[in-house]
């Protein structure tokens, strides 16, 4: 099993877990008349789809850790790497268009664009498929493998080589100088076709909107998820022209200095889920208080980090972990992204507390697979080296969290020897525009909680703030939210949204057991 190595673990923002759909696209009509004899047949020339400038051939789109694929329009989409020297190197992005079904589209155009940072569109879009599928009714939908991510010049900072450094899973604490050699072998592969300075959110918004201006210049309806949500707001502060609408999924606002708020709000959400079990006499009665039996793990953990036997739930093979609180803070914080695994997190800590890792540590395999073949970790480097780290202070107040500041160390410690690029002088401005836009969070978010939206639709006299009762991280494909989205970008008015169907989303209630809620 090819290990993750610390760079794709420590910086990891996890995306929401959600289920793929296939689309196909069918040509020509079965009445037509029967073929000629084999032998009398031609090879039929390759289709090709004039969209603007560009000529677009049939492709799929693989899913990472999976057979399915999706059907769509491709093609390499060249612009220079450093942008202040076009004649310099040149960099080929993947541009896929997944096309829509209606017989003439709207002029406008969906753009997805992913988390991570270091999420390619193409690969997953398969996840949020069920969410955005029903606009392809009426419109295309352009994805746009972000520099440095997917097929778009990755930086992937993985090892692959036999005998390579264990990631997270082997370690029993943080350790800077590991980190920083790790940083530094990264960055040696990547200097051999990258400059990773031009690896950027602002050279990201340049690449879509060259690549809008090739596709024919419509006008885009941008949906931003996590780390997606800055390029979107970034997008629209520099090129108001080419927006209709604008759907902000987990938002991180322009100001937010991207890991300075990890600890607390886990923390927050963590308090918050619990909180749930607290008011239910079942939960109450077998778990008692799984904030308190999280933090003596944590203490016991601090104090002696061991070695611990689990069946991978895959396959049944046994497996070897060190167990610390610097491997539990992260499995924890996955836990906590999603209502599903958030309400086994108080059975999973209890076991955990008594001996039986298997629940906690096997769900998080399965929670992030080989993460490190879907974050390109170098690119998140990039970004956050470029953009937030010299702003990162560890404060004394997250050290007692279940997370610390060992996030915010491992940033800092990265981008001591990471190149820097610019960040410009506006940045940090809040977005302010007349756009249409629609807004949501989830209640117990640990990561981008809904104070984040509230923040950002000051600046939106035409937005909307949905915030989904009992919900985590990224909920665009939860309860009548695709409903709502469909409506919103069909007619671009989010004030007029009838919004009654969210009210019939709560909470999963609290497992005290493996067989559910129930004693």
């Amino acid at each position: 099993m090819k290990r993750a190595p610390r760079i794709a673990i420590v910086v990891a923002i996890v995306a929401a877990v959600l289920a793929g759909r296939q689309w196909t696209r069918h040509d020509g009509d079965a009445s037509t008349a029967v073929a000629p004899p084999l032998a009398a047949t031609k090879p039929a020339p390759p289709r090709i789809w004039k969209l603007g400038s560009l000529e677009l051939k049939p492709c799929e789109l693989p899913q990472p850790h999976s057979g399915l694929s999706t059907a769509a329009w491709c093609t390499a989409f060249e612009v220079p790497e450093d942008r202040a020297h076009p004649e310099g190197r040149k960099i080929s992005l993947r541009l896929a268009i997944v096309r829509s079904s209606a017989q003439v589209p709207a002029e406008d155009m969906v753009a997805f664009i992913a988390g991570g940072p270091g999420q390619s569109a193409a690969e997953s879009y398969p996840a949020i498929a069920p969410a955005l599928s029903p606009l392809l009714s009426h419109r295309n939908l352009l994805l746009l493998d972000q520099r440095g991510t997917g097929a778009s010049n990755p930086l992937s900072c993985r090892d692959d080589e036999p005998g390579a450094p264990g990631g997270v899973e082997d370690e029993s604490g943080f350790d800077a100088e590991a980190v920083r050699k790790e940083t530094l072998a990264c960055l040696d592969r990547l200097s051999k076709h990258a400059d990773v300075r031009f690896y950027t959110t602002t050279d990201a918004v340049a690449d879509l909107e060259d690549a809008r201006r090739a596709l024919g210049s419509p006008r885009l309806d941008l949906v931003g998820v996590s780390y997606g949500t800055r390029v979107a707001q970034q997008y629209a502060m520099h090129h108001p022209e080419g927006l209709r609408t604008l759907v902000l999924d987990g938002i991180a606002p322009n100001s937010l200095v991207l890991g300075e708020d990890f600890a607390v709000n886990l923390d927050t959400a963590l308090k918050a889920q619990f909180a749930l079990c607290h008011a239910d006499a079942a939960c109450r009665k077998r778990y008692s208080d799984p904030y308190q039996t999280l933090y003596q793990l944590r203490d016991a953990l601090r104090a002696n980090p061991h070695k611990v036997s689990f069946r991978d739930p895959q396959n049944y093979a046994s497996v070897q972990r060190v167990l610390s609180e610097y491997s539990l803070a992260t499995v924890v914080r996955m836990f906590a992204y999603s209502p599903e695994t958030a309400a086994l997190l108080p059975l999973s800590i209890d076991a955990a507390a008594h001996g039986d890792v298997g629940p906690l540590l096997g769900q998080a395999k399965l929670l992030t697979g080989d993460l490190g073949d879907t974050m390109d970790g170098g690119m998140q480097y990039s970004v956050i080296c470029s953009e937030d780290a010299d702003l990162l202070r560890s404060r004394p107040e997250d050290k007692d969290t279940i997370l610390g500041d060992t996030m915010i160390e491992a940033f800092r410690t990265a981008c001591s020897v990471w190149p820097h690029g610019a960040r410009p002088a506006d940045f940090r401005q809040p977005l302010k525009s007349d756009v249409p836009a629609l807004l949501m969070s989830g209640e117990f978010d640990p990561v981008t909680p809904p104070r984040y939206g509230e923040e950002v639709l000051k600046g939106l006299p035409n937005g909307r703030h949905f915030v989904l009762k009992g919900q985590g991280h990224n909920v665009v494909a939860r309860g009548c939210m695709p409903r709502l989205l469909d409506h919103f970008i069909d007619k671009a008015d989010a004030k007029g949204l009838d919004a009654g169907c969210l009210e019939r989303l709560a909470p999963l209630p609290v497992f005290v057991g493996f067989n559910g809620a129930t004693p």
